[in-house]
């Protein structure tokens, strides 16, 4: 596995596997690896000939009242994570090599980067755009890959990419949970025992939202209700800052069932963020 930390060096890199007929996959990470990121790992080398993972916490996603001087990372726990799982190269840049003291330039998705997470989250989704477009310009994958959990992001990402005319394939892969059901995130790490225990609330909220779209009788209110009844219900939950059914493709709220609906929550837990969804036909 070649650990490279220079942009040039990675591009050059890439482009000799792609000219000898290579297949490239990228797999994008802020590291803090779990499954989640290994099982994307793993896709990525059936699908192709060459992966390249990325460690970056990107800066420009953070807001200035956000976990970026306390996001978890573990690069030596990582890289042989990583290894494991069958990368050939490692992108591990440095802030400086990214983003250089004159940089002016972001890419930013209208209309979709203000809705759900992006209410809450002001400027969030132009610095992951911003970077995804730099890591596809510096590798030029042929496929990149992305978990559902953080299914707005792969929502905005693919709009960059067709509207940008980005020559790559976006694969979206499902979510990977833990045994009671919460879906892995690297900020899990941030509840103590108890948080941990109530977290489940999110998976069986989820659950219990689906059953209603299922039922051909249910309405967009009868959903509603089931998610809030669920939150409600778990007392270490100190902030709910949405909880719907949505369209998965413009992430509109819904008045009425469609035939593919979206399920999306954003709460705290203590101080801890927690995003889940699921996509439901009915």
């Amino acid at each position: 596995m070649e650990i490279i930390r220079v942009p040039r060096i990675v591009r050059e890199t890439a482009y000799a596997h792609r000219i000898k007929g290579r297949s490239v996959g990228l797999v994008p990470t802020m590291g803090a690896l779990h499954e989640g990121h290994l099982s994307l790992v793993r896709r990525a080398k059936q699908d192709n000939d060459v992966v390249v993972a990325s460690i970056f916490v990107n800066p420009t996603q953070f807001g200035p009242n956000e976990d970026f001087s306390a996001y978890p990372r573990d690069q030596e726990g990582d890289l042989h994570k990583l290894e494991s799982a069958g990368t050939d190269i490692v992108f591990l840049p440095d802030v400086q090599a990214l983003y250089p003291k004159d940089f002016l330039t972001s890419v930013s998705v209208a209309g979709l980067s203000d809705k759900l997470c992006g209410a809450f989250r002001h400027g969030h989704f132009t610095g992951v755009a911003t970077i995804v477009n730099k890591l596809f310009n510096i590798v030029r994958p042929i496929r990149s890959y992305f978990g559902q959990k953080d299914y707005q992001q792969t929502v905005i990402i693919r709009s960059m990419v067709r509207d940008l005319n980005v020559d790559v394939d976006v694969i979206v892969c499902p979510t990977v949970r833990e045994t009671d059901g919460l879906a892995m995130s690297s900020r899990n790490a941030y509840m103590n025992p108890e948080q941990r225990r109530a977290s489940v609330v999110l998976f069986r909220t989820l659950t219990a939202a689906s059953s209603v779209i299922r039922n051909n009788g249910g309405t967009t209110a009868a959903v509603n209700e089931a998610l809030h009844v669920q939150l409600n219900s778990e007392p270490l939950l100190s902030e709910v800052q949405y909880a719907g059914v949505y369209d998965p493709e413009t992430l509109d709220a819904l008045t009425e069932l469609q035939k593919d609906n979206l399920l999306a929550i954003a709460v705290k837990i203590g101080t801890t963020r927690l995003i889940d969804n699921m996509l439901v036909q009915r």
